[in-house]
């Protein structure tokens, strides 16, 4: 393929939500970026996923710094974080995470090769159903994995029907605010519901996903919920929601384990 079909691929990718996660989305567009490096690239990339601040924070750092420098960062934020839950991770704890994030997977992979034991509950993560590629990466080394569907996550929170309860919630952002942070829909609820049941929420995220910019609120074609659905009604499909920093106990970043509030001072 020409470097123009590819970039065309990547960008598609980047749109269908078949490349997940800030940070791999974010490579993604770094190298497509890497491969077409004009302006038209630049506002073309920024605008696929308007809900991720890290694509258009590499993007531009591509202007004047060469891809393997920018790359270089994704590593060091990520060996951080690890060492940071790792200490966060107790012996059988029940961890519960939702959709999928590559710092909270490659975290808690990483606390498992290092003698860690505990277990983790995920949601399905509908309508696209991110939270089994989570099941298979983490099943996949070996950590024991239960999933439930999205409207049973109260019970996985609260310990009802003769289950554990989760005792540790840790989520991925797709974008760091100066209130809160947005996150796959569904965050929310469960901020919410962790609050009632006392179980404390950490987000799991590298620094550079923070941005002073307002974000919109992407809303997905309506076939991902029902294909040919009967005409007239109505289908919402809202795909991420905004989570307020007093649901959250700490952030997660490469800066360590913060209150949100100090997380800020950090960044801003």
């Amino acid at each position: 393929m020409s470097k123009q079909q590819v970039f065309n691929k990547i960008a598609r990718d980047i749109k269908e939500v078949k490349i997940q996660g800030a940070r791999n989305i974010a490579k993604a567009a770094l190298y497509a970026y890497s491969l077409i490096p004009t302006k038209e690239s630049k506002r073309k990339l920024i605008s696929l996923r308007e809900t991720e601040p890290m694509l258009e924070k590499v993007v531009n750092l591509a202007e004047d710094f060469p891809s393997s420098d920018i790359k270089k960062h994704f590593d060091y934020s990520q060996t951080e974080i690890n060492k940071v839950i790792l200490k966060l991770i107790k012996t059988d704890d029940i961890i519960f995470t939702h959709c999928h994030s590559t710092n909270v997977i490659n975290a808690l992979i990483y606390a498992k090769r290092k003698g860690k034991k505990f277990q983790v509950y995920n949601t399905e993560t509908r309508p696209l159903y991110q939270g089994r590629k989570t099941a298979k990466q983490l099943k996949n080394a070996n950590i024991k994995v239960t999933m439930f569907v999205d409207s049973a996550i109260g019970i996985a929170l609260s310990g009802k029907q003769g289950m554990r309860k989760a005792n540790k919630i840790f989520l991925g952002s797709d974008a760091l605010l100066r209130e809160g942070i947005i996150n796959k829909v569904g965050s929310g609820v469960i901020a919410q519901l962790a609050k009632i049941n006392k179980t404390p929420v950490y987000i799991i995220a590298d620094s550079w996903k923070f941005t002073k910019k307002r974000i919109p609120f992407e809303q997905r074609e309506l076939n991902e919920i029902w294909d040919k659905a009967p005409n007239h009604i109505k289908i919402k499909n809202p795909a991420f929601e905004f989570v307020d920093k007093k649901y959250i106990k700490k952030i997660v970043t490469e800066f360590g384990a913060l209150s949100y509030d100090r997380f800020v001072k950090k960044v801003s």
